[in-house]
């Protein structure tokens, strides 16, 4: 359950996003937007469950009777219809429709399912159903304390995981193997999972940004790692990338892991308030270029980062948002040889009033384990 305060203020947020969408009610299903907001993790399951926050402050919900006394705990204020399966959901949506009255109702249009719109234009006859995600997500663009709190506990649990691990590491590991330490090293540190399958690539896989660990590729000595991965906490997801060399590095992969480091550390100097993520990306993208490996580039420099892994806003080019104290970012450049070698190094940055910190700390100075 959220603090009293808290919720509040999350969701006068909420009310300025459905100012801003043109809308009169919110229909939020379980997910982040749904956790920011009651403190409840619900799965997205068969059994449709839905919250509905009207612009007047009144809160209904549509949910599955065999959570009844986990919402009740956590939400004894909003007006609940509870289903259960032998009787189905329709009759719960048109009692909450009934007691909201016709509405302009906002969706998640890229979270919510079909079933569940279907259920909602079935009882809302004579209300409008519209896409509001990228409005209501925007009641989340700038962390709170508890936030950053939450998020910087799940970085601490991430680089202490990520340091046990290459600790054990060394030539003939496999990259599943080094991936199986790996989570449970985050578990035993304290972590409530990881954020998302961490990828553990090594010698020319590591050129594949998103590729897959094998059982069979196993860690070589003068060749990279590539470790992608991050540990959840109380909802929040790290995403950090380190690159690491097993035994030493060759001459020609140290001048590709250099540019790297170097776009890196431009984009911890220069990340501010009022500069748009365009300049940003192009900046961080350009420091790589300028040291001769243009070819090299494959993608954008980063994405938001909170309650989800990857989420607005996107820092690439063409994005004239501007950064804003408050706003979670991931800073992530990187290089790429097709059948040679992949170095990526990935923070997670803090805008703040006078710049921007990062909230990761873990060395980015060329290493070598084993």
């Amino acid at each position: 359950m959220i603090d009293p305060t808290l919720a509040s203020q999350r969701q006068s947020r909420l009310f300025a996003a459905m100012d801003e969408a043109g809308i009169d009610v919110a229909a939020i299903v379980p997910g982040p937007n749904f956790y920011f907001l009651t403190g409840v993790q619900f799965g997205l399951m068969e059994r449709p469950t839905v919250l509905l926050v009207s612009r007047s402050g009144t809160r209904h919900a549509v949910i599955p009777l065999l959570e009844r006394s986990r919402w009740q705990a956590a939400a004894p204020d909003v007006e609940t219809v509870y289903w259960q399966d032998s009787d189905g959901y329709r009759d719960a949506f048109r009692t909450v429709a009934e007691l909201v009255g016709p509405a302009r109702i906002g969706v998640e249009g890229q979270r919510m399912r079909f079933f569940e719109a279907q259920a909602l234009r079935e009882a809302f006859a004579g209300g409008t159903i519209l896409d509001a995600h990228a409005a209501i997500s925007r009641m989340r663009l700038h962390k709170d304390a508890a936030e950053i709190a939450a998020l910087s506990k799940a970085i601490a649990i991430s680089e202490a995981a990520l340091a046990d691990t290459l600790a054990r590491a060394g030539a003939g590991m496999s990259e599943t193997g080094f991936r199986k330490i790996l989570l449970a090293a985050m578990l035993e540190r304290g972590a409530d999972g990881p954020s998302f399958e961490p990828i553990v690539l090594s010698g020319a896989a590591s050129a594949d940004p998103h590729g897959t660990p094998s059982p069979e590729r196993r860690l070589e000595k003068g060749q990279p790692l590539l470790v992608d991965y991050g540990a959840a906490f109380a909802g929040y997801a790290a995403d950090i990338t380190r690159t690491v060399f097993v035994g030493h590095a060759q001459a020609e992969h140290r001048d590709i892991y250099e540019a790297v480091r170097g776009a890196n550390a431009l984009g911890h100097e220069i990340a501010r308030p009022g500069m748009t993520m365009d300049e940003y990306d192009r900046r961080v993208t350009q420091a790589m270029r300028d040291a001769g490996f243009a070819d090299l580039v494959v993608h954008k420099t980063g994405h938001g980062l909170g309650l989800e892994v990857h989420k607005a806003p996107q820092v690439m080019v063409g994005n004239a948002q501007a950064m804003e104290p408050g706003i979670v970012f991931t800073l992530e450049p990187g290089l790429y040889r097709p059948g040679d070698i992949g170095v990526r190094i990935e923070d997670d940055m803090l805008v703040t009033e006078g710049g921007a910190r990062s909230l990761t700390g873990f060395e980015r100075s060329l290493t070598v384990i084993g």
